[in-house]
């Protein structure tokens, strides 16, 4: 089972995001359940890596834990909207997994 963790700031932007051990729905290596969960979070995390005024700090050191977490490194708005729709994103991926493969995926949000 993977328990994924989305923890928000003020205003609904993301401020970590954690997935810790593996779903279970198939082996390790070629599981989809697994699949979908790390290309939600490397595509989040690819997509605020652009942006010059968000500081990301990403751990992937073991197998089975990918985790993030962004910062501000000013007041923006534009940067706060970016950071409110990936959290919107991760969300909304999770919640879509949790119901396909409730077995597998628990979201877990603070």
């Amino acid at each position: 089972m993977t328990v994924v963790t989305l923890s928000y700031g003020k205003n609904g932007v993301i401020k970590k995001c954690q997935a810790n051990g593996h779903a279970g729905f198939s082996r390790k290596g070629s599981d989809i359940v697994c699949s979908a969960i790390t290309i939600l979070v490397r595509t989040a995390m690819q997509v605020l890596s652009h942006n010059e005024n968000v500081l990301i700090v990403s751990d992937a050191s073991a197998r089975g834990n990918l985790s993030f977490s962004v910062e501000a490194k000013s007041e923006n708005l534009e940067t706060e909207i970016q950071l409110k729709c990936i959290g919107d994103f991760l969300r909304t991926g999770f919640l879509a997994l949790t119901k396909e493969f409730p077995k597998n995926v628990i979201l877990m949000e603070d």
